[in-house]
């Protein structure tokens, strides 16, 4: 292996590096189910093809004296059955580790990747590159002329494109946000650091008409049901506190990127209940919130802000040991503007006809704080929800709520150790 093949970090990934922990191990997983349970070997030999497809995911993350990089590695996946926790530790300083793993239950595989390698969009992708190659080796021949990629080189898709895209250096306060403490449940966490994964199922057929007679998206639809859950367990002395959800943004609906690295930004929603509003009339407020900060303009200076310190001089020559902790605090500042994080990965779409034998997708983000996945398919809509906490109150009025309305919803969840 040559020591020349190394890359640049984005910002998003110094972020979860200086933030990793053994609750919030920063990973993300998501999973696609079959409709015949997995061959081992098989899924074995497509992971070793898709890798050839996606070599950046073929890396280990070193530490420099001003940032941590990332190395090309020779270390190679081994396949194995689901036995860990979901989202596990992908990352262990010096280390020498793949930052990635696939694994299978069943008619399922999941990938889980460390997030400081790709977003959500990127792991996706390389799922689906997974899944097609373990479909063409399980059915030779009936999916050859099915591909998965756009076409891009292979410097595309490892650009960093929130530095190819940044414009603007302002370091001036003007045009930044207040800051702002959220609503947070209190409570016990769970023991050993653990998490709790809910996994919710529900037709979209039930839900989208919702949204559309409201004139609002589902995401603003299901982000009130959010808030509403989240409501009914405050305690009467942080009622002033405004609930927020964050919703991550893929920059690439923005941005002619092709890049399988991390490119998106969060923008936050908020509302203060200081008086009663029905689930119709407060998913009609946070649309409107959250449309007015989908403009490109806002989303651009957002950007371009975030990515500013990076071309910061006295920044870039502080040394590691003193910049970690720096990013950790702000970040940690950051994370008290939300209560929870709410993430729509979209309409998943396999091409050809490779959806005949997937039955669905879903996923999940390791988080300190109440975070929900949302995917649909096929005509399911499925929630991939982590909890850090003992009290399950809030998922609880969530599903509630909705099936208080018609919305016929299965609930699936792990089992912690109490």
């Amino acid at each position: 292996m040559s020591s020349t093949n190394w890359y640049k970090l984005d910002n998003v990934a110094k972020v979860f590096l200086a933030t990793v922990n053994k609750r919030d191990t920063r990973a993300l997983r998501v999973s696609c189910t079959l409709k015949e349970n997995i061959e081992p070997d098989l899924l074995q030999e497509a992971v070793l093809s898709a890798i050839q497809d996606r070599p950046q995911v073929q890396v280990r993350i070193r530490r420099g004296i001003f940032w941590h990089y990332l190395e090309d590695t020779d270390i190679l996946p081994v396949v194995t059955e689901e036995h860990d926790r979901v989202c596990p530790l992908l990352y262990v300083h010096a280390k020498s580790m793949l930052h990635y793993q696939v694994t299978y239950f069943r008619n399922r595989i999941n990938l889980d990747i460390f997030h400081a390698i790709c977003d959500g969009t990127g792991a996706l992708e390389f799922l689906n590159i997974i899944v097609l190659d373990y479909l063409k080796l399980k059915f030779p021949g009936r999916f050859k002329d099915i591909a998965i990629h756009s076409g891009a080189s292979a410097e595309d898709l490892s650009e960093d494109s929130y530095r190819q895209f940044f414009e603007n250096m302002d370091l001036s306060l003007s045009g930044r946000q207040p800051k702002q403490i959220s609503y947070h449940p209190g409570g016990l966490k769970l023991q050993y650091n653990q998490l709790q994964f809910f996994e919710i199922h529900m037709p979209v057929d039930q839900i989208l008409p919702r949204a559309k007679a409201l004139g609002v998206s589902l995401t603003s639809y299901l982000g009130a049901a959010w808030m509403l859950a989240i409501n009914e367990e405050i305690p009467p002395r942080k009622r002033k506190l405004p609930i927020t959800v964050s919703l991550p943004v893929n920059l690439r609906n923005y941005y002619p990127s092709y890049t399988t690295r991390n490119f998106f930004n969060n923008v936050n929603v908020s509302h203060v209940f200081d008086g009663d509003i029905s689930l119709e009339d407060l998913a009609k407020e946070f649309d409107a919130s959250f449309k007015s900060k989908l403009d490109p303009e806002r989303i651009k200076k957002q950007m371009d802000s975030f990515e500013t310190m990076e071309f910061f001089a006295p920044v870039r020559a502080v040394p590691l040991l003193i910049k970690q902790p720096v990013v950790k605090y702000f970040s940690m500042r950051s994370d008290k503007k939300a209560t929870m994080v709410f993430s729509n990965m979209g309409i998943m779409s396999p091409p050809g006809d490779m959806g005949e034998q997937i039955d669905n997708y879903s996923g999940f983000c390791s988080a300190n704080k109440l975070f929900s996945t949302m995917f649909s398919y096929n005509g399911d809509l499925t929630l991939g929800i982590s909890s850090p906490y003992v009290n399950t109150g809030i998922i609880k009025n969530f599903v509630r709520g909705l099936s208080g309305t018609g919305v016929n919803i299965r609930v699936y969840a792990t089992e912690v150790i109490r």
